[in-house]
């Protein structure tokens, strides 16, 4: 089930549905690194050059040129750190478009399923906030881990993997249920989640490549989460209480799958 589901999610990803998701999601990524950079390198070289020129009043005219050599030299060291912020920042970007995703993934693969329902856009960027939390959160833990021995490159992936998991799995299940029904679902299925987030930590720990964690996760979430639904008898199924959209029976070969 995991690794079907992760299958079909690559070539959801690579998909003519997803490119618009796709585009906007690392066209505004760029945008923000870019701007983040510019910006960083006007602030400092704005507050260095005064700081120096009040520091040694008598000092030649190098000092202000130095106040700009600091500053494209803040730049340089700013366009490194963010390589480390692609990840973070590619998933609160992208957590504006996973509705969309969810929606392709729905009606090519289980048309004889309900649709799910979009969450408000508040809510949405609500949740954005959270998934750049999450991705942040798991990299310090992650990272302060790799200081203890023994532990290293296994800790990334299973904070990750757990984190991760847990968000992008409770996403898709929203779109069904109410959110206390969704962390239940994903509780009594919480190995079957977490080896699904280990997926999505491997995904997300290649370079370049992980700019489409927040894509091919939510893709692989929704598949997860439609065949788990399917093996606990169909999404019409559950309780009238807790179902946010009802619909025709669940695709039998979700079932099967």
């Amino acid at each position: 089930m995991i690794f079907t589901s992760a299958r079909l999610a690559l070539s959801d990803v690579l998909s003519p549905p997803f490119r618009a998701a796709l585009w906007k999601s690392l066209g505004l990524t760029a945008v923000c690194l870019v701007v983040l950079w510019f910006l960083v390198e006007t602030v400092f070289e704005w507050l260095a050059v005064p700081f120096l020129s009040n520091l040694f009043p008598d000092a030649p005219g190098w000092v202000d040129q130095a106040g700009t050599v600091a500053g494209w030299g803040a730049g340089i060291a700013l366009a490194i750190g963010l390589l480390f912020l692609i990840g973070p920042i590619s998933a609160i970007i992208a957590g504006l478009f996973l509705d969309d995703v969810a929606k392709v993934v729905e009606r090519g693969a289980y048309p004889g399923s309900p649709a799910g329902r979009p969450m408000p856009f508040w809510r949405g960027a609500v949740l954005s906030v959270k998934f750049f939390g999450v991705v942040i959160l798991g990299n310090l833990i992650a990272l302060a881990l790799l200081l203890v021995p023994g532990v290293n490159l296994v800790a990334f992936f299973l904070v990750n993997g757990y984190l991760v998991g847990r968000e992008y799995f409770e996403f898709a299940a929203m779109r069904y249920r109410r959110e206390e029904g969704a962390r239940d679902m994903r509780s009594r299925h919480s190995t079957t989640v977490f080896l699904a987030g280990l997926l999505v930590a491997l995904f997300m720990a290649i370079p370049i490549v992980n700019l489409l964690t927040p894509l091919f996760a939510a893709s692989l979430m929704v598949h997860l989460h439609q065949r788990i639904s399917a093996r606990d008898g169909g999404l019409v199924g559950l309780d009238p209480g807790d179902v946010r959209v009802s619909g025709e029976p669940a695709a039998d070969r979700a079932a099967g799958a």
